[in-house]
């Protein structure tokens, strides 16, 4: 069923109604109700145990950095297999540099550009251990000088390999930012310093993982599940004409 704009899909308010209790000024949310969504989110989705990457990945930020890498336009589920057979054959830089690139090749297919990701990750390694004895920098200036890491990537490692503060902007986040009215951008890198400034910084770590979970089972691209959603009240709906 597709409810209008107008339509409360609870039957408990219009979203006439609802828009009168919500701040409408598309710039940025109110830091009040940006929290409520995100601990809204955490009971829902209960964060940390639907984990983006596998287990053994957190906590090493030269795991999280090749995993990164391997999932660029790549199905979470071809990424998983395909670091798992990588890293069975190599977990440090040094010993990624042992491999030849058609060992790095076959292990990694069938990602996305796998030509191009194997020789990355053979000179994203040697920079490591020319340039950082051998370890993943820990700073977001630092990891944007790694052949091919941009920010999203970038913010992983700090937030997954490091523990550190950081907004990863990937689809996801930035649609449901924008979407919701937290932020008005018009692309990832204005979503990550706009959520720099309205989100609490101890909810930086869990907000892309919330906001992925999010977009994939409820507030899909397009006909997002309205029906459902546990903050549909929070919800400005910029930018959906259909819904579920």
């Amino acid at each position: 069923m597709l409810y209008s704009s107008h339509t409360s899909p609870y039957g408990i308010k219009s979203m006439r109604e609802i828009n009168t209790d919500i701040d409408m000024d598309t710039d940025t949310g109110t830091d009040t109700d940006v929290e409520k969504v995100i601990q809204i989110l955490k009971k829902r989705y209960r964060a940390g145990s639907s984990l983006l990457m596998a287990p053994a990945t957190r906590g090493d930020p030269f795991l999280t950095l090749i995993s990164c890498l391997l999932s660029l336009r790549t199905r979470d589920e071809v990424t998983s297999k395909a670091a798992e057979r990588l890293f069975s054959l190599a977990k440090t830089p040094e010993a990624m540099l042992k491999l030849r690139i058609d060992d790095i090749e076959s292990a990694i297919y069938p990602v996305g550009f796998y030509h191009r990701k194997a020789k990355q990750i053979v000179e994203i390694c040697s920079t490591l251990v020319e340039r950082y004895n051998s370890k993943v920098p820990d700073e977001l200036a630092e990891l944007l000088k790694l052949r091919g890491v941009g920010r999203k990537t970038a913010n992983i490692v700090l937030t997954i390999g490091y523990n550190k503060p950081g907004i990863a902007v990937d689809t996801h986040v930035h649609r449901i930012s924008n979407r919701m009215g937290i932020v008005a951008t018009k692309n990832p890198n204005e979503t990550e310093f706009a959520l720099r400034r309205v989100v609490p910084e101890r909810n930086w770590l869990i907000l892309n993982e919330l906001f992925v979970l999010h977009g994939r089972s409820v507030c899909t691209p397009l006909s997002p599940r309205c029906s459902i959603c546990p903050v549909y009240q929070y919800c400005k709906r910029i930018g959906v004409t259909r819904s579920r």
